[in-house]
């Protein structure tokens, strides 16, 4: 057994029964230093089929999806849906101080296993239920998947992916409302943390993934007061972010008005001190400019100059000169550029992580907070299926060695 990480949450213990939906949420309390138990039926979580893989060798441990979002567990099996697998989660409640969990609404009250059913057990206990669109309303019992909560919960977001001309698409291999839920999850569950700690309560915290998404939409459009479109367009204009140079792309776009000085005025001096500005674009009235009322043909000229500048360079010498010039500019990072970061590398945001099986540490993304007390660290690697069977089983519950035997060859663990 890994030795114990000293977090903020070191005192607690939370019984993770999420899918995809909420696997994120007890990562994040898992590197705070809770002791997280992640209970899956016997045989494995779906979600250990999601790639990519290690070595691309498709294997149930060899998930690197399920590596990244279930470090700092414990691991067992469980099948909760028989009855002697139900007493046994009932035993790990007593003990436990959350469940999350993001099975469809009415489903763990079907099994005599909701909020109400476990608080009888542990008045104290905090279940934080992730669901698509919550635990009421005409919509709670409908399934959503990640495109579909986009679509229903972020649409001022998702008109913005894809090409001005084609369907919004989704962003990424993976799910990103779901990221969004599992964070949010955290937060209600700190919250009723600390109403428990003032009152002795526990309770049931509902995170409906849409409210998320919506909550997300809604601050976007307060911040910019506007809508925003597919592709690159404003209104009847289609202008760059991402723009080619010698080795990938840097981020920056043209801005007129206040921001002017940082964006567009400052590149322009320095095309022009290559010789590479004409006359327009150097006495250009940025002050008056706006993508709201300009043309597409004034845009194409601008952008043609622009490609013709960033073409002559690499993007580590266009940072240079953004810093030198102070333009508002960054390269597009690569995987691999990322992963070499000097900043990052400095702040000691990757981590070693020990993988006993592989007989070799695996270089993962590691504290995401630099708490100077109790900062979030990974204490373990994600669990192999039923790999602390043992050790919470017998261990912990004190279960006889023929009673593990005939519930195992029974599939209850």
């Amino acid at each position: 057994m890994a030795e114990k990480v000293e977090g903020m949450l070191s005192p607690y213990r939370v019984l993770d029964l999420t899918d995809e939906q909420g696997l994120l949420a007890g990562k994040l309390m898992g590197d705070m230093g809770a002791d997280v138990i992640k209970i899956e039926k016997p045989g494995g979580d779906a979600a250990r089929g999601i790639g990519p893989y290690y070595h691309d060798e498709r294997e149930p441990n060899n998930s690197l999806y399920w590596w990244v979002m279930n470090t700092s567990k414990r691991g067992v099996t469980l099948d909760i849906t028989k009855p002697a697998g139900a007493e046994i989660f009932k035993r790990l409640v007593k003990t436990a101080d959350f469940v999350i969990e993001s099975y469809p609404v009415g489903y763990l009250s079907g099994l005599g296993l909701g909020y109400q059913d476990l608080e009888k057990i542990n008045p104290g206990i905090i279940m934080v239920s992730i669901t698509p669109y919550g635990q009421n309303g005409p919509y709670s019992g409908f399934k959503g998947s990640d495109l579909a909560l986009w679509a229903m919960g972020a649409g001022n977001y998702m008109r913005t992916m894809g090409e001005t001309d084609r369907p919004p698409i989704r962003i990424g291999h993976h799910s990103q409302c779901y990221n969004h839920a599992g964070t949010e999850a955290v937060v209600g569950a700190l919250v009723a943390l600390y109403h428990r700690r003032t009152t002795g309560e526990g309770q049931q915290v509902d995170i409906s993934i849409q409210d998320v998404m919506n909550f997300l939409t809604a601050v976007d459009y307060d911040l910019n007061k506007t809508r925003r479109f597919r592709g690159a367009k404003y209104f009847d204009v289609e202008v760059k972010h991402i723009w080619p140079c010698k080795d990938g792309y840097v981020m920056w776009r043209y801005t007129g008005g206040p921001m002017a000085v940082r964006h567009s005025v400052p590149l322009v001096n320095w095309m022009a001190s290559e010789g590479m500005a004409s006359d327009w674009l150097k006495n250009f009235d940025w002050k008056n400019f706006s993508h709201f009322t300009t043309t597409q043909n004034i845009i194409d000229r601008m952008e043609k100059e622009t490609i013709d500048f960033f073409m002559t360079k690499t993007k580590m010498q266009i940072m240079e000169g953004a810093v030198k010039y102070r333009i508002m500019l960054y390269a597009a990072s690569t995987a691999k550029d990322v992963r070499e970061s000097p900043q990052l590398a400095a702040r000691g945001f990757w981590t070693e992580v020990e993988h006993p099986e592989l007989k070799k540490k695996i270089t993962y993304p590691g504290k995401w907070a630099n708490n100077s007390l109790t900062p979030p660290q990974i204490s373990r690697r994600a669990p192999l299926v039923g790999e602390h069977n043992q050790e919470i089983y017998f261990n912990e519950l004190k279960m006889k060695p023929e009673d593990f035997r005939r519930l195992a060859q029974a599939k209850v663990i």
